[in-house]
């Protein structure tokens, strides 16, 4: 019941407490350390599809950073749960994947037309055409 007031008191006055403030500095600096990390991921990895997954991961992990810390501050700021901020994790989450198979396909075409060594096609369309 005090932990809700002083909360509620946050709300009037705008104050938040200062361990809130340490979550949610420690929240962003692991999400900026995690950006960091997924570039340099890009910079030492040689070959496209090397350089989708590592990236990737710790791009999606610094984003659920930003929103645990952007939840985490609002929540004490409003004095109520405020779960908007993890909008943008469903939304990456459902984009994300599809974004990368496209991507990789694309990849994956475009070193084949050029005579690149890549694992056959799955299927030939020409014999699922009847041709």
């Amino acid at each position: 019941m005090l932990l809700a007031r002083r909360f509620e008191s946050a709300r009037v006055t705008g104050f938040v407490p200062i361990w809130i403030e340490a979550l949610v500095a420690v929240l962003l600096l692991a999400s900026g350390i995690l950006a960091i990390t997924a570039a340099l991921g890009l910079l030492r990895l040689r070959d496209f599809f090397q350089r989708m997954h590592p990236p990737a991961l710790a791009n999606t992990l610094a984003a659920w950073c930003v929103a645990l810390a952007s939840v985490v501050y609002f929540s004490v700021l409003e004095a109520r749960l405020a779960l908007y901020p993890l909008v943008i994790n469903i939304l990456l989450a459902i984009t994300a994947p599809v974004t990368t198979v496209l991507l990789a396909r694309a990849a994956l075409l475009r070193k084949r037309e050029a005579g690149a060594a890549v694992p056959p096609p799955l299927h030939d369309d020409r014999v699922a055409d009847g041709r």
